[in-house]
């Protein structure tokens, strides 16, 4: 892990983020990339041009002023850290940042959200979740300890699902840490007999470990909902972290559908780990 991003907007939940960075930077001896996107979009369409100008520079400046000023912290100390600003507030730009400067990790503060904001609104957060080809850890206390022991790793053990599991098991061996996997089978169209379930795990680790080692790390939940179940055996296991596949849904798919990945980074109160799929 050599370079992290976080997002800042200057609240409490972007200085969490910093802190947790701070924390795998120095672990990992890896640089933060401190990126700050600027709501400039109704200036710009406002304003006359030569005052659009000047309201530009006028707030890029106090923007630019705040954040190094934000980004002054004790615990950055002896951490290479290079600000990033960005004109518009467009949560895909995060995404391209990453891959212009080959970033391992987002890392990002939440407090969740619920009810019809979630749906309609959504947070900061699941935008960036949404977008990301990289991994994103969310976070939502400045206490997280980034010595993950134990992680948990949802997974349908559906084909799609094997890059994401390839990309967290690379991820989690290189820090030590125990890989677990919980399946959670659901009383609907997605129910699976003991049978049925392990073929499928059989024939998941064969295509993507091609042994079946892993298998005796793997438990199986019933739930109403895949989030409660996942939530669930985290807790009664002492996960330090979930790890969760995410399609990425947009627009009504979304909506209607809803994502696994940003429930979970939404309602789970233990550090949340993305994976595109």
């Amino acid at each position: 892990m050599k370079k992290i991003i976080v997002p800042v907007d200057f609240s409490e939940h972007s200085e969490y983020a910093l802190k947790t960075a701070a924390k795998l930077a120095k672990k990992n001896n890896a640089e933060i990339l401190a990126l700050h996107m600027l709501e400039m979009s109704d200036i710009m369409l406002t304003a006359s041009d030569g005052l659009q100008y000047e309201k530009a520079v006028y707030f890029y400046k106090l923007s630019e002023q705040k954040f190094e000023k934000f980004i002054e912290k004790d615990y950055l100390k002896d951490v290479k850290v290079t600000p990033i600003i960005k004109h518009f507030k467009v949560f895909g730009e995060v995404n391209d940042v990453a891959h212009k400067h080959d970033a391992d990790l987002i890392v990002m503060g939440s407090h969740g959200s619920s009810g019809v904001k979630e749906f309609f609104i959504g947070s900061n957060t699941e935008r960036v979740v949404r977008n990301s080809d990289v991994p994103v850890l969310v976070v939502k206390s400045s206490g997280i300890d980034v010595n993950f022991e134990k992680v948990v790793f949802a997974c349908d053990f559906a084909e799609e699902s094997i890059k994401p599991y390839i990309n967290a098991v690379k991820l989690f061996d290189k820090i030590g840490a125990k890989f677990c996997m919980v399946n959670v089978n659901l009383p609907n169209e997605r129910f699976k007999s003991s049978s049925e379930l392990e073929k499928s795990v059989v024939n998941f680790f064969t295509k993507a470990d091609g042994n079946l080692d892993r298998m005796k790390d793997v438990y199986y939940v019933s739930d109403y909902t895949a989030e409660d179940g996942i939530i669930y055996l985290a807790n009664k296991i002492g996960a330090d972290i979930i790890a969760v596949p995410t399609r990425g849904k947009k627009g009504l798919a979304h909506f209607f559908e809803g994502s696994i990945g940003e429930d979970v980074a939404n309602h789970a109160t233990l550090p949340v780990i993305t994976f595109k799929i």
